[in-house]
């Protein structure tokens, strides 16, 4: 986090003014994060492309080139252009071995996907609690838990409170801010874990220089409207292992492979999850400017770490000395005892066309989740009630 003098007293309208402040000749309703694709003239001459000859859905030059563009950029051998983040960790998850009845290790503070996918594939989503220097999953305490309820089978770590596998770790990178990649590694080949990377908001972040989403057996990015890059929709399954690639593509493509083109023959039951010609056009062309959005979005978090720095009680927090991050979205921290304002000072930003948000509802509070296995949560449980997304869309800057 990082630290303030103090100068200025806590106060709703602090806050507001500051955060206009930030935001200099900006004056009408400010969203949270939006596209802007009048920066890009490519992404219209490409989607042109798309409709001028006719390659519009699932197969076309621009999905494959998209792939290529996230492996160079991501560093990581193989790239799998999908539908969505949901789906690509879903099949993830699914090539990762998790089976029915498994249980899959995810931070409790995450966007509901996370969660989703592990039910897709009929296991139990099992909570962990996080670090308040990452906000991702905090590999001493989950060290130190699984130490008490783990045990190794020939299968693998199984629960010994509930009997069930554990099938995988899931590292969720929250906000583009990335977890302890090298501290949960050793946690995983501690305890013979498989990981799979959520890597849907971190685009354009790196720990120690090595992109997030590459640390796992397998990684994924999400390009949905609201992410740093946007293909209106859109995901990707990222791995090193070619056999893996291979399977992604093929169980995403509705498992077709007859002997000939024109051949409907398709040898397991899979998915109809390939991206779309005319969203993979999008994402090529906002791949060509993610540097430029990147720089972009750091800026911005500078600016909000200057204008906030001599307020009390409120943070925004940083990136760790490990990490380069996207900023995908900036987080204004309040400390514990303003804790019980934050709804009030949401409601005032809004008031104020500054379109702010807090957190998500932890998961083990949604009622699918309720019984689900978890560790004890006191840092989620605090930070969801202190935190609040500022505005951070690159062009703001």
């Amino acid at each position: 986090m990082s630290e303030h003098s103090g100068t200025r007293p806590f106060g709703i309208e602090t806050v507001i003014e500051t955060t206009r402040a930030s935001l200099p000749g900006y004056t009408g309703v400010v969203p949270l994060h939006t596209p802007d694709y009048s920066a890009n003239p490519a992404a219209w001459s490409y989607v042109k492309q798309c409709i001028d000859t006719g390659w519009v859905s699932s197969a076309g030059a621009f999905v494959d080139r998209f792939e290529q563009m996230l492996a160079e950029y991501t560093g990581s051998p193989h790239a799998v252009a999908v539908v969505n983040g949901t789906a690509a960790l879903h099949v993830a998850l699914e090539l990762a071995g998790v089976r029915d009845g498994d249980e899959v290790l995810m931070p409790a503070l995450t966007f509901v996907a996370t969660a989703n996918a592990a039910r897709y594939c009929r296991a139990i989503p099992h909570f962990v609690d996080i670090d308040e220097r990452t906000l991702g999953v905090d590999a001493e305490r989950l060290g130190d838990y699984l130490k008490q309820i783990a045990e190794q089978s020939g299968d693998g770590p199984v629960n010994r409170q509930t009997g069930r596998r554990l099938a995988a770790l899931v590292p969720m990178h929250t906000f583009g801010q990335p977890c302890d990649m090298e501290a949960l590694a050793v946690v995983c080949e501690r305890f013979r874990l498989t990981m799979v990377e959520d890597a849907a908001e971190s685009l354009g972040t790196f720990y120690k220089k090595q992109h997030t989403g590459t640390f796992g057996k397998l990684g994924i990015l999400s390009f949905n409207g609201n992410k740093t890059i946007t293909c209106g929709g859109g995901g990707a399954i990222l791995t090193a292992d070619p056999d893996l690639a291979q399977t992604a593509k093929h169980v995403t493509t509705t498992a077709k492979c007859g002997k000939a083109a024109w051949e409907y023959y398709h040898d397991v039951t899979a998915y109809n999850h390939r991206l779309p010609n005319l969203n993979a056009a999008l994402g090529c062309a906002e791949m060509e400017r993610l540097d430029q959005v990147i720089q972009a979005k750091r800026a911005i978090a500078e600016r909000y770490i200057q204008a906030f720095a001599d307020i009390e009680g409120v943070t925004i927090y940083r990136e760790q000395p490990f990490a380069r991050s996207n900023y995908w979205l900036n987080i204004l921290m309040l400390d514990p005892e303003h804790a019980g304002r934050r709804d009030d000072l949401i409601n005032a930003m809004n008031e104020a066309k500054l379109l702010v948000r807090p957190v998500w509802n932890p998961m083990h509070t949604l009622p699918m989740h309720a019984d689900c296995p978890r560790m004890e949560l006191p840092i989620t449980e605090s930070l969801a009630q202190r935190i609040i997304n500022l505005p951070s869309s690159p062009h703001l800057l």
